[in-house]
């Protein structure tokens, strides 16, 4: 008996054995591929939270006692990146830690929203399954010149990466033949390979897991048909020279090695999914923008893979040079309207100019007023709402100040980057139609102008759905800004005003068709979405001249180009406005606000503040139904200057029912240098020395949905007694009664709605109600 039980003790043993020896390896397993994207954003955080690069972390530097102490595992008064790994593996370190985390949490969801690529959890903790995530590209290494280092790949031979390079670029794959995701797009590289080669983008590897065999190396590069540069890289030398933080990473530089893509090669695998077909092609699209002078859409993601581990070295100043880092950032951020024949007034696109201007490029970029962005900036490390955003992230402003106060190290004019390609005409492409004033402008030398109204006759015989607008003036340099209006049909007894505008044409409510701002002067729309023109339209072009000094004149044009078919989505604009502002004389910090209860829900895609010269700061605000605030867009300075649109990476739907508030504050005192009459009450009015609080929103609705959030295709009919009396006693015919034209001053103060001394039409249709 006894025997039969020992007999019994050692199989239970061998069972239990096998159970922990399957269970080890099922843990290996899941460390190298599911816990990869933890590795990973792990190691990101770590060097960021790490201030001093020491490769330790203390209490000063994550400012959060208790998470420390449960980080801090050997209790030395410190923490290094494998004790945080053991945390995060033993669960000591759970989703409420990271979510009290300062240093890696995600904005509040009472501030501006975030695109649905991001997640308020922190980058410690990742959900089941996860794919590629949006990243901002600088802080990826996109834009960045990569060195000319020198490898030996697996078959022998030594290369310069330079050699390499195809006449288009390069694509850099990391891989490895031992991680699951890596292994899983091997196929899909072969597939770009053979694809692109043709076109000048070649597909070289690197494996930087030190336990992968070569014999499986080569047998991974035996698929790609033609022998393919594979280089085994275990002590991460080249992973850590390129920036490569996965073993999924993929890299695409242009023909002077300026990386233009960073992240993942698509979405199709990711931890704990796979799909049949990618939803988003990541390196295909990022190859086509390559071949065709584009940007990518998306220029930067994370890829789930196994994790690539390199100490953080810190830069020196020496390694900054103007041909390896600098012109590529004046291409990036500058060049587009400083260049010979742009809006600017002196060019950033040679190292002669740049050197020349160092002094005030230093000063606009230290007094944050360059590149033009003046939205509250994204939390560090998380990427902007904003798809078109102008700001400089910290690492690109840090190397730019550096080499602005060192003696402007020039480099090697070999890491020179391509020069920048602009269009000749049209940056939409070849339009369908293009419309001019029939005769220039004239534009005085000094002083001011009011704004200029110019109406331009389509004569276009069927309606069009517009799917690209661009409007170009003839002389940029007194051409402040553009807005382009569509002339509504107009109804029996409406009267015009002296530039020939009626009220509902002058009703800033209906938002504006176009927009012209300097480096922001064309707009081309999704697949799905576009905007109506009907037939035989009039287009009423608002200008707003700046004299520079020497009379001259403009001849403004705007070209369309006409989507194939019907959109899915009409886009609109709306503008909140409020008529009734009073911003008494001195005051510096005068609010004024509009508000908007949605009719239906909606799907905001843009906004555009718009005040004049005492505009301070202006603020979007959603107003949910339950009084909770929410803060979609801040600009805590406001600048006439740049009419700038700010547009959402994703669309945000707000409900019917809720509120979209605009707030401007104003400063109408003697400090503000722009300030023309600091002694004056400022009223509502067209010209820059009045005042306006008008927010725009640019806003889609389905096609097949008649209005939008006002119906302003039907102009309210006044009322024709009112209007003709109304007209009579207009003598100055400026759209407008004073007391002096209606005396009776009873009447004139229950009409004065907004007790702003002048009655409008719509005041005076009030009589009648």
């Amino acid at each position: 008996m006894q025997r039969i039980a020992d007999e019994r003790t050692t199989r239970r043993r061998y069972l239990l054995g096998g159970l922990l020896g399957f269970l080890l390896l099922v843990g290996v397993v899941l460390w190298r591929t599911g816990n990869a994207a933890e590795k990973n954003t792990l190691a990101e955080t770590f060097r960021k939270v790490d201030a001093d690069a020491d490769g330790k972390v203390t209490r000063a530097e994550l400012q959060d006692d208790a998470l420390f102490d449960k980080l801090d595992l050997n209790t030395d008064q410190s923490i290094t990146l494998h004790e945080a790994r053991q945390a995060v593996a033993t669960g000591v370190l759970d989703l409420s830690d990271a979510k009290a985390t300062p240093s890696t949490s995600a904005p509040s969801a009472k501030t501006t929203p975030t695109p649905a690529t991001t997640t308020a959890d922190s980058p410690l903790i990742r959900d089941v399954r996860q794919g590629p995530r949006q990243l901002t590209p600088a802080e990826h290494g996109v834009g960045r010149c990569l060195p000319d280092v020198t490898f030996t790949d697996i078959a022998g031979k030594t290369h310069k990466l330079s050699d390499l390079l195809g006449k288009s670029g390069l694509v850099i794959a990391m891989t490895s033949t031992s991680c699951p995701l890596s292994q899983k797009y091997l196929p899909t590289l072969v597939k770009v390979s053979k694809q692109h080669a043709a076109q000048g983008v070649p597909v070289m590897l690197i494996n930087s897991v030190a336990t992968d065999s070569i014999a499986d190396m080569q047998k991974a590069a035996g698929h790609f048909g033609t022998p393919a540069t594979y280089v085994f890289d275990p002590e991460h030398k080249l992973a850590q020279a390129i920036g490569a933080t996965a073993t999924t990473d993929v890299l695409l530089v242009d023909r002077r090695r300026t990386v233009t893509y960073h992240g993942a090669i698509d979405d199709q695998y990711g931890f704990g999914y796979s799909k049949n077909e990618p939803r988003n092609r990541y390196l295909a699209d990022a190859i086509d923008a390559l071949l065709h002078q584009r940007e990518p859409v998306i220029a930067a993601t994370d890829a789930p893979g196994c994790a690539i581990d390199h100490p953080a070295t810190e830069k020196t100043d020496s390694e900054i040079t103007y041909h390896n880092r600098i012109s590529r950032l004046m291409q990036t951020h500058c060049v587009e309207c400083h260049r010979q024949g742009g809006v600017a007034p002196f060019a950033l696109a040679s190292y002669a100019e740049v050197v020349a201007h160092a002094p005030m490029v230093r000063e606009v970029l230290r007094g944050g007023t360059m590149p033009p962005w003046f939205s509250t900036p994204s939390p560090h490390g998380s990427l902007s709402p904003w798809v078109n955003d102008r700001s400089l992230a910290e690492v690109d402003k840090a190397d730019l100040l550096a080499w602005l106060d060192s003696n402007h190290p020039i480099g090697d004019e070999r890491d020179a980057p391509v020069p920048r390609q602009f269009p000749q005409e049209w940056n939409i492409g070849t339009p369908d139609a293009v419309f001019q004033f029939e005769k220039p402008i004239s534009v005085i030398a000094t002083g001011t102008m009011p704004y200029q109204y110019v109406t331009v006759k389509t004569d276009l015989p069927d309606d069009k759905w517009i799917q690209a607008i661009e409007i170009q003036p003839e002389n940029r340099a007194v051409v402040h800004h553009v807005l382009v209006f569509v002339k509504r049909e107009r109804m029996k007894g409406e009267e015009t005003d002296a530039n020939g505008l009626t009220r509902a044409e002058r009703d800033e409510r209906g938002g504006f068709f176009a927009a012209y701002v300097p480096g922001n002067s064309f707009a081309v729309f999704p697949e799905g979405y576009g905007k109506h023109l009907p037939k035989n339209a009039t287009l009423i072009f608002q200008m707003h001249y700046t004299p520079n000094g020497t009379a001259t004149t403009d001849n403004t044009r705007i070209a369309f180009r006409f989507a194939s078919q019907p959109p899915q989505h009409e886009i609109k604009v709306h503008g909140l406005a409020n008529h009734r502002i009073s911003i008494p004389p001195q005051a510096d910090n005068h609010p004024e606000k509009a508000e908007l209860r949605l009719p239906g829900d909606v799907d905001i895609l843009a906004y555009m503040p718009h005040m004049h010269l005492r505009g301070k700061s202006a603020r979007y605000e959603l107003v949910r139904k339950d009084g909770a605030v929410e803060t979609l867009l801040d600009i805590p300075r406001y600048d006439f200057n740049w009419q700038l649109k700010y547009q959402l990476r994703e669309p945000l739907r707000v409900k019917k029912g809720e509120t979209i508030r605009f707030t401007g504050h104003f400063d109408n005192s003697a400090d503000n240098p722009a300030n023309p009459d600091p002694d004056s009450t400022i009223k509502w009015g067209p010209q820059t020395d009045d005042e306006m609080l008008l927010g725009y929103l640019e806003y889609v609705v389905p096609t097949n949905i008649s209005g939008g959030l006002v119906d302003d295709s039907k102009p309210e009919q006044p009322a024709p007694g009112i209007t003709a009396l109304f007209k009579a006693m207009d003598r100055d015919m400026d759209g407008r009664l004073s007391r002096e034209e209606l005396p009776r001053s009873r009447i004139f103060d229950r009409l004065d709605k907004n007790n702003d001394d002048f009655l409008s039409l719509e005041e005076a249709q009030s009589l009648s109600r």
